[in-house]
């Protein structure tokens, strides 16, 4: 791999179907961004979607490959941050619109041969609702995993801190929700919703390295750009090898100083810790 790491390097960018760039994500149209990644030396993108489907999986691998880079994974938060819709919503026509959204981002991700991701889409809670949110979500889910599998991929289930999500906020709660489904799914792990919940990053990745299908890092505390000497860095990389982590890495954090500049910083730190490595 590019970085000297041994599993792929990636990046998230939005998709052109989105309103408006991702402020976790690379701040440019999809062409620009993977050209500016590629220059970098990153491997592939994580590609954020908001209404696409399977009918844009060639134009998609066509714009990404071009510049040499490899779609890795597709997430669904733009139908949540861009659009509101949840699988927890009181409407049921709304609740219906999010799954028909999050499908299609399955039936994107299966054309592509890769996984699709879920995090803040399944919503939060209303007082009075919760048991019948839960249930909504819970069956949701079940049915986006079952259709990433058929498509011959399989759903990761990101767990996110209560800000963002009444559902899942550890590994364990997500692990459980798994668990249940007929269908292979696995973990995204994202160092900063485990902060946020208090969850220790490295015995998480530790305890579900081989369950986890990608890793999502930013700097503690500012969730901006990875820095130089992060020693926790090198302690991650150690137990996602000892793991036996099979998945990738990406960037998901803010664009301190703009995206080319946040992009760079993190790789460097990125290269830095990799050389630690034996």
């Amino acid at each position: 791999m590019t970085a000297g790491l041994p599993w792929p390097l990636a990046y998230t960018v939005s998709g052109d179907d989105c309103s408006a760039p991702m402020p976790l994500g690379f701040a440019a149209p999809l062409t620009e961004a993977v050209r500016r990644l590629a220059e970098l030396g990153y491997d592939g993108v994580e590609v954020q979607v908001r209404e696409t489907g399977a009918h844009a999986a060639e134009e998609l691998t066509r714009t990404v490959e071009s510049a040499g880079l490899k779609v890795l994974g597709i997430g669904t938060g733009p139908v949540a941050a861009q659009d509101r819709l949840t699988l927890t919503d009181p409407s049921p026509d709304v609740r219906r619109h999010a799954l028909f959204r999050l499908l299609g981002a399955a039936r994107l991700a299966g054309e592509l041969g890769v996984p699709v991701t879920l995090g803040q889409t399944r919503g939060s809670f209303l007082p009075g609702l919760e048991d019948l949110q839960r249930l909504w979500a819970e069956r949701a889910v079940g049915q986006l995993a079952e259709e990433a599998a058929d498509r011959g991929g399989r759903l990761l289930l990101e767990p996110q801190s209560r800000a963002t999500t009444s559902l899942w906020h550890t590994p364990e709660e997500a692990l459980a929700v798994v668990d249940s489904f007929g269908a292979p799914a696995g973990l995204v792990l994202d160092t900063h919703h485990l902060d946020a919940e208090g969850v220790e990053v490295v015995r998480a990745v530790t305890e579900h390295a081989a369950v986890t299908g990608c890793l999502q890092l930013a700097a503690p505390a500012t969730r901006g750009p990875l820095t130089i000497g992060d020693p926790r860095l090198p302690v991650l990389f150690t137990a996602l090898r000892e793991g036996g982590f099979t998945g990738w890495l990406t960037l998901e954090h803010a664009q301190d100083g703009g995206s080319p500049k946040a992009a760079a910083r993190s790789w460097t730190a990125l290269t830095d810790a990799a050389a630690t490595l034996s």
